[in-house]
């Protein structure tokens, strides 16, 4: 693979982006700090196709990035990433836009028996054998000259997931599992994911009631600090903890004088200018509109004694078709999807349609419907059908302690 030198300047990274734009895909990874901004400060960019590879410095003095941002969102070269949301993220905040087609290897491997959340240095090493140096993993990007120690990781990341992507891809396709990550891949690519819009800004929080007025209050205060955040590019917790938002929406002071007792704030904010702006905010804030509350979670059928026994049998289950399909659990079955099935819910459930129905619905329905059981016949656990004559599934002996 040609390697090239750091690009510092906008014809060759134009002329680079312009070979990557008819490659078979691009794999994309970023090197950035945020410590103590709130946006992340974007210091490297490593692209690789199966070819060729290359880091561009997006601090070089003069450079233009557009050939890149349009190669990211707009050419229909295929882009892949591993566990990529920062990534996208800063992508999302350049353009407004996120890159597509996408694949994401952290995604994907999910559906190959390496996990919910497998690092890329273990997935380098099951694809590739290499064991790859992370030495340099914590090193100051934003630093210039970058040595080359730095820039030889950088490229390192990109140049693995190339020849890695290849392989997974492959077992997908002979494995017939591609279609079962299309959920996974959409969600992770949608823009909605990674816009910080301060009208929504109250939607991420624990919410510290359901009456309209709190509501109310918490989405100006919500609104204020992602505004004061932006304004000054530093993490929203150092403007106010979110603990402290939910307790100045449930328990308003009354001026900005009483700021000064409010845990979480220094006496400070009771004369000082952010006080005043913040207090303003809150005074200002009025009940959410009915359209606004935020939907109620479906109501589900509590547990009963018997039912949290089956939940447990599910579980079981779960990971026995996990080990035997070597697919992710998480990818199976999402959220109390087990705990609503064993209380009875039969609709709207991901796992009972689709290829999860095949490979764990059906057989957890079953279950639940009394018309499956586990048994241990010669210290091997298996699966009776009732009626009927007991089937072994796997001698999984050791998936079930």
């Amino acid at each position: 693979m040609l390697i090239h030198p750091l690009v510092t300047d906008t014809e060759t990274l134009a002329a680079l982006c312009e070979r990557l734009a008819v490659a078979d895909f691009v794999t994309v990874d970023t090197e950035f700090m945020r410590e103590t901004t709130y946006y992340p400060d974007l210091c490297l960019v490593q692209v690789a196709s199966s070819t060729e590879a290359a880091a561009i410095d997006p601090k070089a003095p003069g450079i233009d990035l557009a050939p890149l941002l349009k190669l990211l969102v707009e050419d229909e070269v295929l882009k892949v990433f591993h566990a990529g949301g920062q990534d996208l993220e800063i992508i999302y905040n350049l353009t407004g836009r996120t890159p597509s087609p996408l694949f994401d290897t952290q995604i994907a491997a999910m559906a190959l028996g390496l996990g919910e959340q497998v690092g890329y240095t273990n997935l380098v090493a099951a694809y590739s054998g290499v064991q790859i140096d992370k030495g340099a993993r914590f090193t100051d990007w934003a630093r210039r000259p970058l040595n080359d120690r730095q820039l030889e990781y950088a490229i390192g990341d990109v140049t693995h997931l190339a020849s890695l992507f290849p392989k997974m891809l492959d077992k997908l396709r002979r494995t017939g599992r591609g279609d079962w990550l299309d959920e996974e891949m959409a969600r992770a690519s949608d823009p909605a994911t990674y816009a910080n819009d301060p009208e929504k800004a109250w939607t991420r929080l624990r919410l510290p009631s359901r009456k309209a007025e709190v509501l109310g209050r918490l989405k100006a205060l919500a609104r204020w600090r992602e505004l004061e955040a932006q304004d000054k590019d530093v993490p929203r917790g150092r403007i106010v903890k979110d603990e402290t938002l939910g307790d100045l929406a449930g328990s308003p002071p009354r001026s900005q004088a009483d700021l000064a007792k409010v845990r979480g704030l220094s006496a400070a904010w009771a004369n000082n200018a952010i006080g005043d702006r913040l207090i303003r905010a809150l005074q200002a804030a009025e009940p959410l509109l009915p359209e606004e509350m935020p939907a109620r979670e479906p109501q589900r059928p509590g547990l009963s004694s018997e039912g949290a026994l089956i939940a447990d049998l599910l579980k079981l289950l779960l990971k026995i078709r996990s080990k035997e399909t070597g697919v992710a659990p998480k990818l199976i079955v999402r959220g109390d999807d087990l705990d609503a099935l064993a209380a009875g819910v039969r609709e709207g459930l991901p796992v009972l349609t689709s290829w999860r129905r095949e490979i764990f619905g059906a057989d957890a329905l079953a279950l639940v419907e009394g018309r499956l059981g586990f048994a241990v016949q010669s210290g091997k656990l298996t699966m009776t059908r009732l009626p009927g004559d007991a089937v072994t599934l796997a001698e999984i002996s050791d998936a079930a302690e």
